[in-house]
């Protein structure tokens, strides 16, 4: 007796689930594009109440001049990263122009901070109302409680240690345990879900004057405007590598199968039958 394999489609994510993620992917795009956009107006980090023209900056992307020549630089403390070409220092209209950001990773693509701030903001209150609507059906659904909260037993050391060398290796799950979410992305999608995405909104709103008078115990709570700044900036880049790890993994683990589950809600697995030679 030997076993049979049998592709059987099963029901993985439901329709509000298939459509919040499909419109977060949207916005979170505008949001990348416009933020750069925004950052350019001034782009380097501050902690605290620091931020004017003679304080230092902790980073800070532009281009400097040495021996006669205009470079491109990432500056993060006191240590400076070539970048000429890419980042501080790209091409507008063929010219070499000191730009924190390049033209093709901004919205608009020119600079202008008032049109970035317009796209920012409306497609931020976007974000928050369908993340809104999420967590309500999360919640209501027991789709937090039964998706996604690891139980104790997936918490235990072995067992993630092991996770994160199947992933390493690109052992995915297979058959029945390709049902639900692993260890590793429930842990990821709790993080961004209860830490990134609170955190990119609280520190957004810090940096509103108009919030500030409304709420001014945000300043207090993050340290300051220009903190705030700098944790919006943190959280998003931590966002983004998500976004590529995720990525990353939906093509290597099957990403015909992966798109079809969060279209249709359908996911194929492969299961064993006992087969009689």
């Amino acid at each position: 007796m030997s076993p049979e394999t049998n592709t059987v489609l099963v029901h993985r994510h439901a329709i509000l689930t298939r459509i919040t993620h499909w419109i977060n992917a949207v916005c979170l795009g505008f949001l990348l594009l416009s933020g750069l956009q925004i950052f350019n107006a001034w782009p380097s980090l501050y902690w605290g109440q620091y931020g004017a023209d003679a304080d230092h900056s902790w980073l800070s992307i532009g281009a400097t001049q040495a021996h006669g020549q205009t470079r491109g630089s990432v500056r993060i403390g006191d240590t400076a990263i070539p970048t000429t070409g890419v980042l501080g220092l790209s091409k507008v209209d063929g010219q070499l122009t000191e730009r924190a950001f390049p033209t093709w990773l901004t919205l608009p693509s020119y600079q202008d901070l008032a049109e970035g701030r317009r796209w920012h903001f409306f497609f931020a209150w976007c974000f928050v109302l369908n993340g809104a609507a999420y967590l309500a059906y999360a919640v209501l659904s027991g789709h937090l409680r039964r998706d996604l909260l690891p139980s104790r037993s997936q918490l235990a050391p072995r067992h993630v240690w092991h996770e994160v060398l199947d992933h390493a290796r690109l052992r995915f799950p297979k058959g029945q345990e390709a049902r639900r979410y692993n260890v590793l992305q429930k842990l990821s999608y709790l993080g961004v879900i209860g830490v990134l995405l609170p955190l990119m909104v609280l520190t957004g709103l810090t940096m509103s004057p108009g919030m500030n008078a409304a709420a001014p115990f945000l300043l207090d709570l993050f340290g300051g405007r220009q903190s705030a700044r700098a944790l919006h900036f943190i959280s998003a880049a931590l966002l983004v590598t998500f976004v590529v790890v995720h990525i990353a993994m939906v093509l290597l683990s099957g990403v015909w199968n992966n798109l079809r589950s969060m279209i249709t809600g359908r996911y194929a697995i492969d299961e064993s039958e006992p087969h009689h030679d």
